[in-house]
């Protein structure tokens, strides 16, 4: 017995430091992934021409929502223009997908959803659960695309400063870290796919 108690002493110890270490670097993850809305589009398959046709239809969906995600002030707002506009965005997508020459059906709607930890141009986003709209071509078994819709970076024009304008200093330097926080988005990853698998299957 106290041979069990030394044993686990020390491990439970060690294991209450490192909880309370990345306690902190897991909330500030976790307002990011609450703060920000993403557009998520799979192919229908990973061939060459399904690839293709996934980037034309990300062309079409950005343009055609152009307007509507450069007008949102909010994350609410955000969701909200996407909620009414689902049958903007299928239409736009089955349109491109019509003058290509395909009929896949296409399935649009507004979700929250698990993404890993992501490196977008200059900045990288911590794993976890993010709002999103998700466009799936035919059967979805593909590569897919994401980009940040709110705020509104991956529109034409729109500079990476954005995001920075609308995240606390905390969340900044988060996401614009370098490889001295690789290890805890690891550790992060783990324990918000570990989440996803619990509230969302």
């Amino acid at each position: 017995m106290n041979k069990c108690i030394k044993i686990f002493v020390p491990l439970f110890l060690v294991f209450a430091f490192l909880f309370s270490y990345i306690t902190p670097f897991i909330k500030t993850s976790e307002n990011i992934s609450s703060e920000v809305f993403r557009l998520h589009i799979l192919a229908n398959s990973d061939s060459e021409e399904d690839q293709a046709l996934k980037l034309k239809v990300r062309d079409d969906i950005l343009s055609a929502g152009a307007k509507l995600f450069s007008s949102s002030e909010s994350l609410d707002e955000t969701i909200k223009l996407c909620e009414d506009n689902i049958e903007l965005f299928k239409n736009t997508a089955k349109e491109c997908l019509r003058k290509n020459g395909c009929d896949y059906n296409v399935d649009v709607y507004v979700d929250k959803e698990y993404f890993n930890t992501r490196k977008y141009d200059d900045f990288t986003l911590p794993s976890g659960i993010y709002n999103a709209l998700k466009i799936v071509i035919g059967k979805g078994e593909g590569h897919n695309w994401w980009c940040v819709m709110f705020p509104a970076i991956c529109l034409s024009g729109v500079t990476d400063d954005k995001m920075n304008d609308y995240l606390s200093k905390d969340e900044q330097e988060l996401i614009n870290s370098d490889s001295k926080y690789e290890i805890r988005f690891k550790v992060v990853e783990i324990y918000e796919k570990l989440k996803s698998k619990i509230l969302y299957e």
